[in-house]
């Protein structure tokens, strides 16, 4: 193949190290060719996250951002994107570097004052220190109240339609995707098996499941396809139930009513282009939340987005939170962290020893630390870049 080298110097590279890239034409053949040349002349593959790991070893960047990159490789929908690049810009990271500051300026004074009591330290105040531990508190608590939102934007939520034959099942899928991706026939059981997509809805991922609707099985294939359905249903976050407008309630919608009654449900009735004969009274008397459409002529598919993201917000839905975090591990240790600052609050309230205050401080700061990647073991390196795909 006819390729470009290009040659990146330390420290100006990804990894702050020396790099060759080499690009080649796009066909799979030739990118093989090239690089079964390049390893036998002395090269080996990158193991996974490779790059990304120098990168953080040679301190380009901590771990957080590491972290980063790999959410910006599996971003489903644009907010999950922005929220990723925001880390990887260093969002998250300033704020706890932020805060590790003024921890350690108030940990080094209480050390001071610990290892030289008989002297009187200046810099001392109880009153200041209780109102800045107070505010590293609040902050902690309000960055742990975005982790709900930040955690749906990055992994999303599973959400399954479910319904007798023939109510409109596949053509709803097709309208939330807008695309065909469902064969939609009069004929009802068209779909035997269920149908997984991922689609935005509002910022949101929604990894959307068209379960089959059948309800007694005809042969090996649909009662798998049933069992299947089963289990999708008992997973999901949300259950879609939708009911044919045009026809009566039959005893398979009432065996669905029953079967999904203690699951977080959506009631929808279709066809409402249809001269309307369903009983909707007792629909609403069993779910609180009833929506009326037309899949087939996409009416009111715009409020059915609404009320599913209404629903995973609990009504409260924000793209404007300045840091939003949704890593678990950051989570985590965001939670010890705010519990020790508590700790540390509590004990200068009941006047206690500046060493348990001095201890929670300095245990705080570690779990911030392992945030940033300032304390680490090759254990955790390896058990976060092994999810990276090769060498990226």
């Amino acid at each position: 193949d006819e390729v470009i080298l290009t040659v990146m110097r330390a420290p100006k590279s990804y990894t702050r190290e020396d790099i060759v890239e080499i690009n080649c034409h796009g066909g799979i053949l030739a990118l093989r060719e090239v690089l079964d040349l390049v390893l036998e002349n002395g090269c080996r593959l990158a193991s996974p996250g490779e790059f990304t790991k120098r990168a953080f070893l040679n301190g380009r960047m901590d771990l957080a951002q590491a972290e980063a990159v790999l959410d910006i490789i599996r971003a489903k929908t644009g907010s999950a994107l922005k929220l990723s690049v925001e880390q990887l810009r260093g969002a998250l990271s300033s704020q706890m570097n932020r805060i590790r500051k003024v921890l350690l300026d108030i940990l080094s004074l209480l050390e001071a004052n610990i290892d030289f009591p008989e002297e009187e330290i200046s810099g001392i105040n109880s009153k200041e220190i209780t109102q800045k531990l107070g505010a590293i508190n609040d902050e902690l608590k309000d960055t742990l109240d975005t982790s709900k939102q930040g955690r749906i934007f990055r992994e999303g939520i599973n959400v399954v339609i479910c319904g007798k034959p023939n109510v409109g099942k596949s053509a709803l899928l097709n309208a939330l995707l807008k695309e065909e991706r469902s064969i939609v026939t009069p004929l009802a059981g068209t779909t035997r098996d269920t149908i997984e997509e991922i689609i935005d809805i509002k910022g949101i991922p929604i990894r959307i499941v068209d379960t089959a609707g059948i309800i007694e099985p005809r042969d090996l294939i649909e009662k798998k396809a049933v069992q299947r359905s089963k289990r999708h249903i008992s997973l999901a976050d949300l259950v879609i139930l939708l009911f044919d407008g045009s026809k009566r309630l039959a005893k398979e919608d009432e065996l669905l009513m029953r079967k999904i009654k203690r699951k977080n449900t959506l009631a929808i009735i279709n066809k409402i282009d249809l001269k309307q004969k369903i009983e909707e009274d007792k629909i609403q008397k069993r779910f609180s939340r009833v929506i009326n459409i037309s899949a087939k002529k996409l009416k009111n598919i715009d409020l059915l987005e609404s009320q599913i993201a209404n629903l995973v917000y609990n009504g409260e839905l924000s793209h404007s939170e300045p840091i939003m975090v949704s890593n678990l591990r950051h989570i985590e240790a965001i939670k010890i962290a705010q519990k020790l600052i508590a700790e540390a609050l509590n004990s200068l309230d009941n006047k206690l020893s500046l060493e348990f205050v001095a201890q929670d401080i300095k245990d705080a700061l570690g779990h911030l630390d392992d945030i940033l990647g300032r304390r680490f073991c090759e254990e955790l390196l390896d058990k976060i870049f092994s999810e990276f795909c090769i060498g990226k």
